[in-house]
C-alpha cells in the first residue's frame, strides 16, 4: 500500500493510507520544523511506505519527535524502527502512557510530557494535552501546533472512507456512523466535557487518524462532537 502525502496546514503534512478490508484510511502527520515531529508512527508493516512519504518532505535521519496519541500498534506500531532509522529522535508521550507503557516498550528512553507542556520545534510549536480515556486509552493525550492552528486529534471523529485530504464540510455525522460500527469510545461524563475543552483552542485545523480532515471553524465540530456523546450516553442510563 501506497501513502498519499498532503498539506494539510503550513508545514502539517498528512500521509495516509487507505486499508479497504476495514474501509478506513489510516494517517500520519509530519510536522517540518526545525525539530521534525511525526505524529503516528503507523503500523510496523507500513514502515517502509511511510518512510517512502516522508522521504518527499524530508530525510528520515532528520526526525526529532516520535509521537501519537495513545499505545496502539496503528499509531505507534513501528516507533522503534523509527528511532533506529534516526538516531537523534525521542518519543514524547504523556507521563501516565511513559509509566504504564513506553519506559519498558520503546528502544530509548522516552520524553515524559507534563499537561500541557509545549514542544518549542523551531518555527512551530506543539502543546501537549492528556485526554485520558478520551476517545479510548488511559494514556489518551492530542497534540496542538500553535501556530497553524492544527489540533492533532488522534482517533476522535474517526469517519470510514477514502475521502479527500480536508473537507470544510461538517465531520460528526460521518464519525457518528461510525461509532455506531465499530463501538470504539469510552462513553463517560468525562466524554463530553473533555472535548468541550479542546474547543476553547478554537483550531482552525482537525487532523484526523482515520478519515479527512477538517479545515474551519474547528470549535464548532468538537462542541457538536460533545453534545453527540452527550446524548448517547443519556441514552444508556436508566
Amino acid at each position: 500500500m501506497e501513502a498519499k502525502v498532503d498539506e494539510v496546514a503550513e508545514g502539517v503534512y498528512r500521509l495516509s493510507t487507505f486499508a479497504p478490508g476495514p474501509g478506513l484510511s489510516f494517517n500520519q502527520f509530519l510536522i517540518d520544523a526545525e525539530q521534525p515531529l511525526l505524529f503516528h508512527t503507523g503500523h510496523r508493516s507500513m514502515f517502509g511506505s511511510i518512510t517512502e512519504a516522508i522521504a518527499t518532505v524530508l530525510p528520515v535521519d532528520r526526525l526529532r519527535w516520535i509521537t501519537f496519541g495513545h499505545v496502539e500498534s496503528d499509531e505507534c506500531g513501528s516507533m522503534n524502527e523509527f528511532l533506529a532509522a534516526a538516531s537523534g529522535a525521542e518519543v514524547a508521550h504523556g507521563g501516565m502512557g511513559c509509566l504504564v507503557s513506553l519506559n519498558e516498550m520503546a528502544d530509548r528512553t522516552p520524553r515524559a510530557l507534563s499537561d500541557g507542556e509545549v514542544l518549542d520545534l523551531g518555527g512551530k510549536q506543539v502543546r501537549h494535552i492528556d485526554t485520558p480515556h478520551v476517545p479510548h486509552g488511559w494514556d489518551a493525550r492530542v497534540l496542538y501546533e500553535e501556530s497553524t492552528g492544527t489540533l492533532l486529534c488522534g482517533d476522535l471523529f474517526t469517519h470510514l472512507g477514502d475521502g479527500p485530504a480536508v473537507v470544510e464540510e461538517e465531520i460528526v455525522g460521518p464519525a457518528g456512523d461510525a461509532e455506531d460500527l465499530f463501538g470504539a469510545t469510552c462513553i463517560t461524563p468525562s466524554t463530553g466535557p473533555t472535548i468541550r475543552g479542546l474547543a476553547e483552542l478554537e483550531p482552525r485545523t482537525l487532523a484526523l487518524m482515520h478519515g479527512s480532515s477538517f479545515r474551519g471553524d474547528g470549535a464548532a465540530q468538537l462542541l457538536a462532537l460533545a453534545d453527540e456523546y452527550d446524548r448517547r450516553l443519556a441514552t444508556q442510563l436508566p
